[in-house]
């Protein structure tokens, strides 16, 4: 990690295993959010530095070793990885919190869930059959589906979960024994920086991992649309997002695409009948939308409420919204940090405002917060935000605000809490509330969300396939669907015994 800082200020791009200053020499501060003030300085790539590190990539799948490396050796690395990752996570957790704004214990907790997945798809590789056998009715017959890596990996990740997303996709792209280009966020680089020196640690060969720092409109743009990338895998936003698959569309690349959410957190009355219930369920919806300050695809965002319910547990969501403690990430007691920037501050006011002018009423926050040495004035500081009797037609109920805004609606029956939880265009995920085991399942078999948790929310298994319906993309992560996503299947049918066919006189 010292030496990752030291050369920080000069060298941010990786392509071929060297350590390389933008082609154009330009450069980006990196602003830490809770003051911002610059905390270091990375290499602000373009196109011609995208066209470097594919190459790179290119020469290490098509002549490197990598790909033809034993599944075992791979898990071996991978695991080396996540030993690495446990030895520095404090350091690291301290470093997400500053480039992300959230609070050390959440960048701790990223760090190790980064860890976990890892761990979790180098034991997947290492335990799969070499080949699934197909049965062709001759003994004289070998019919075998053998799984290969894609190639050239272009991964271009968020700002929200800058090491957490990318682990999402390095992990089984080098499972899968592909080589990769890595764009993170120009804006919350610092970590991924950090993990490519821990790839190499590992012993990952020279070229297998490629890294550009720079914006998205050049560098992601050009990985995108590079004929020699085979795969280009981008979560981010669904404007984003639209213009990736466009750039990929020319040349038939695979794409996955992990977009935006505006998650519905449905609770039943039953859910609050007794105190303990009711606590809980509170609790958690406030979990579910204030989190890393709401900047999560898979946010609560939308507190869906039975009516008889409503008024006593929105009361009690706003008074302990109130209370929410925000800081510097690194402070003592932080409970939420800064948003990640100016812009993304500015966004969520404009949010708030049209959700009153469109005549929702305000129960707690709506402002930034008075300064204090927890909270800079210059930090982009925004208070945990709860709309309440707000309706589908709201802007602020149809869009994603990605920051710490909650809006409620209501319903009074099964069918109508189920048609305003479907009532999106997006479906990344979704939650529901009761203690009644028939009613959950039926909603949760209707929703149609690519995750729904019942009586929780927000945990994920590394083990489970992660993706949306609808506008929140396509393709998945994580589980064994999401190493599949970096891999092509080939068909090896082996004739034991040829004879001539005789289609044609000769």
């Amino acid at each position: 990690m010292a030496d990752t800082a030291e050369r920080q200020a000069r060298a941010t791009i990786h392509a071929g295993g060297e350590w390389l200053e933008a082609g154009s020499g330009a450069t980006r501060e990196i602003l830490d959010p809770a003051d911002a003030r610059p905390f270091a300085v990375v290499a602000e790539g373009d196109e011609k530095d995208a066209e470097r590190a594919v190459a790179a990539a290119r020469q290490a799948f098509d002549h490197g070793p990598w790909p033809g490396t034993p599944v075992g050796e791979r898990a071996a690395l991978l695991r080396r990885v996540a030993d690495l990752l446990v030895r520095d996570r404090e350091e690291l957790g301290l470093l997400e919190s500053r480039d992300a704004g959230k609070t050390a214990e959440e960048g701790r907790i990223d760090i190790d869930c980064v860890a976990d997945a890892f761990r979790y798809f180098a034991d997947l590789v290492a335990g799969e059959a070499p080949g699934r056998v197909v049965d062709a009715g001759s003994p004289d017959i070998h019919s075998v589906v053998v799984h290969e890596p894609v190639g050239v990996c272009a991964l271009i990740t968020p700002w929200n979960y800058p090491l957490l997303q990318a682990s999402w996709k390095i992990a089984p792209a080098l499972a899968a024994g592909n080589t990769f280009v890595i764009k993170p966020s120009e804006i919350t680089p610092m970590t991924t920086i950090a993990l490519i020196d821990l790839l190499t640690e590992a012993g990952l060969p020279a070229g297998v991992a490629n890294l550009v720092t720079g914006p998205g409109h050049t560098v992601g743009a050009r990985l995108a649309e590079h004929p020699d990338v085979d795969l280009v895998s981008f979560t981010g936003g669904l404007v984003s997002g639209t213009k990736v698959a466009q750039a990929a569309a020319p040349t038939v690349k695979k794409v996955a695409l992990e977009l935006g959410g505006k998650n519905p957190n449905v609770v039943f009355a039953d859910a609050c009948a007794t105190e303990e219930g009711f606590d809980t369920a509170v609790d958690q919806a406030l979990n579910a939308a204030f989190i890393h300050s709401g900047q999560v695809c898979s946010a609560g965002a939308r507190l869906i409420i039975e009516e008889s319910v409503r008024e006593r547990f929105v009361a009690e969501l706003a008074r302990r919204a109130a209370r929410i403690r925000l800081g510097r990430g690194t402070a003592e007691g932080a409970e939420c940090g800064p948003l990640v920037s100016e812009q993304q501050r500015a966004k969520v006011e404009a949010y708030v405002q049209s959700a009153l002018e469109e005549g929702a009423v305000l129960r707690s926050g709506g402002r930034r917060p008075e300064p204090s040495a927890e909270r800079p004035a210059t930090g982009y500081f925004y208070e945990p935000t709860v709309l309440d009797q707000c309706h589908r037609e709201m802007k602020v109920v149809r869009e994603e605000v990605f920051g710490p805004v909650l809006t409620v609606e209501t319903f009074r029956t099964e069918d109508e809490a189920v048609a305003l939880a479907n009532d999106t265009e997006y479906g990344l995920a979704g939650a529901v509330w009761t203690t009644d085991a028939g009613r959950a399942r039926r909603v949760a078999g209707r929703l149609r969300h690519g995750t729904v948790w019942i009586n929780d929310f927000h945990p994920y298994l590394p083990q489970a396939e992660w993706g949306g319906f609808g506008k929140s993309g396509v393709g998945r992560e994580l589980g064994p669907a999401g190493l599949a996503e970096y891999r092509e299947t080939k068909h090896v049918y082996q004739n034991l015994a040829p004879k001539p066919v005789r289609w044609f006189a000769g």
